[in-house]
This record gives structure tokens, sequence and C-alpha cells, in this order.
């Protein structure tokens, strides 16, 4: 049996998985967002209960925003500051007596959708996300490529590349970024970014589906905007597949669910690439918001 569980800033969502990778169990609790002990509790407590159930011991996996340093283990985290700074891991394991898989939330959402049974096959899976930040991450025969120092997939925080500066103008905005640095690819082609481009060209904040809705609508600035961030969009993900070169790209997050998104990557990606490079297939997640827990679960599995 494989145990997930999904550690958000609010609620903690478990999930457990037969040896068909069929979810059997469900559970949310809220997140102890201040009181270490207490996380450590809720997440053995609900371990217990289904080990109980289920008449075994599960292997576990955590998925939660942030991840391990590499050298210390100490959990990297903003949203869950119980567990910021802390050996969460180490902690967990002596509580329950067995081990335990931690991995950035992003890197979980890849491997779910790296184990859904169409593209389990697939030598290698890009996950990218376009919600609120833009992140990533990388499934190598169905496991996990974390990297020397746990942040393969953090393509946020690479810098926009030059010729998509270029392509943004003489007027291109220079955004600061959470992680204090500048230009960060996470504020240009994220949800969020989406959103901060129609306002730093057009002087007034609108939605994302606002925005959608008024190009579909054939809106002149709206039109403009979109096919602007198709481009960067189009741009920056050349960069991302010249350098990783993935079978399979899976895109999650809010921003996703645009469907224009899948009919002008195609037309467009081409020309930023190598001659002798193809665009690879895109397509959008399947599993939504199960997609943390689901991977968190998959940690335990070989590939």
């Amino acid at each position: 049996m494989y145990y997930g569980f999904d550690v958000g800033g609010t609620k903690i969502e478990f999930g457990a998985f037969d040896d068909n990778l069929n979810r059997v169990a469900t559970e949310r609790v809220p997140t102890p967002t201040d009181d270490y002990q207490q996380l450590l509790d809720t997440l053995a407590g609900l371990i217990k209960k289904y080990d109980q159930q289920f008449q075994c011991e599960g292997k576990i996996g955590l998925g939660l925003p942030g991840m391990e340093d590499a050298e210390t283990g100490a959990v990297l985290t903003v949203n869950v500051p119980a567990a910021k700074g802390k050996m969460l891991r180490r902690d967990l394991e002596a509580i329950i007596g067995r081990s335990v898989k931690i991995e950035n939330d992003a890197n979980c959402f890849a491997l779910s959708e790296a184990w859904d049974e169409e593209l389990r096959d697939a030598p290698s899976v890009m996950g990218m996300i376009l919600g609120t930040g833009f992140g990533g991450g990388l499934v190598f025969d169905g496991q996990i490529f974390s990297g020397y120092n746990h942040v393969a997939g953090e393509i946020g925080h690479g810098r926009l590349p030059i010729d998509a500066w270029f392509h943004l103008g003489e007027n291109a905005p220079l955004l600061q970024c959470g992680c204090g640095k500048k230009g960060c690819m996470d504020n240009y082609v994220s949800g969020r970014g989406f959103e901060l481009l129609y306002t730093h060209y057009y002087g007034e904040e609108k939605k994302a589906i606002d925005i959608i809705q008024a190009q579909a609508a054939g809106e002149e600035k709206a039109v403009e905007h979109v096919e602007r961030f198709m481009e960067l969009l189009a741009i920056i993900l050349a960069n991302m597949f010249t350098a990783h070169d993935p079978h399979v790209v899976v895109l999650g997050g809010g921003l996703s669910n645009y469907e224009l998104i899948y009919e002008e990557m195609p037309k467009r990606v081409p020309k930023y690439l190598l001659s002798v490079a193809k665009c690879p297939p895109i397509v959008k997640a399947k599993h939504g918001d199960s997609g943390g827990v689901r991977g968190a679960a998959f940690l335990n599995i070989k590939g």
C-alpha cells in the first residue's frame, strides 16, 4: 500500500493507493501551521489509522511546497512555517519506525502525471505548472530527478532568455521575484504573470479569465496581449526543451486550462529550437488537484 501526503499551507490531504495504483482512501485535515509537534502527530496519526484499516505498513511519501536541504535534510519552506528548518523526514521516521520520502510538490505533480497509464512508458516527462507561479519537475524512467541541490525543475527561477526580453520590447518590465532576484520567469509566464504583463502594458488590472474572454470576443488590447504572451511562452518553452529534450510535456495549474496554448505552442515553439529538434507533445494534466497526493504516494514506486 502506498500512502501519499500533500502538505499545504492550509490543509493536509492524505491518499492511500493499492498495488494497482488505484486510490482506496482519502482524508483531509487542517495543517498545523505553527506547532511542529502537532504537525508530526497529525501525520503519524493518519499513518497509524490507515495501517490499522488496511492491516499493513504503508510506504510513505510527502509532498510539500518546498524541499529538503540536500546536505542537512532540513526543510526549506515558506507556506508551512511549522516545518521550516526542521528535520521533518528524520523526526517522522523516528515516530513511525519506517522510512519516509519527501519531495517538492511540483515534482510530485510531475510524477503523478508520469505514472498515468497513458504516459508511464515515456522515458522522460517534464511537468510544468502555469499557476500562481511557474514551476515544474523532471521524471526519468518513472523516477523524479531532484538534482545535486534538490532544485531540479525550479524553472521559474531561471531568468528570462534574451530573445524573450527582446520580444517584450523597449517597455519590457523588470519584475521583482519573491526569491530576491529580478527577471525570473516565474513572474512572466505564470497565471500571475499573465495578469502582471497585462497591467504593465495597459495600465489596468484584470483577472486572467476576463482577459481570455475578452480575447475570444476580439477586444483589441486582449488580442494583442494574448499574442505577446503566446510568443513569450513559446520562447521560454523552447529554451526548456533545448536544455532537457523531454519526450512528453504535461501542463498543470490554472492557466493550463487555456485551450489556445495547446493550439499555439506546436506552431510557435519549433522556430526557437535547434534545426534537428521537434516540439515534444504538450498535453494537459489529467489528475488536477489530486496530482500532489498521487505523486507523493508514488515516490516509493521503483521505475
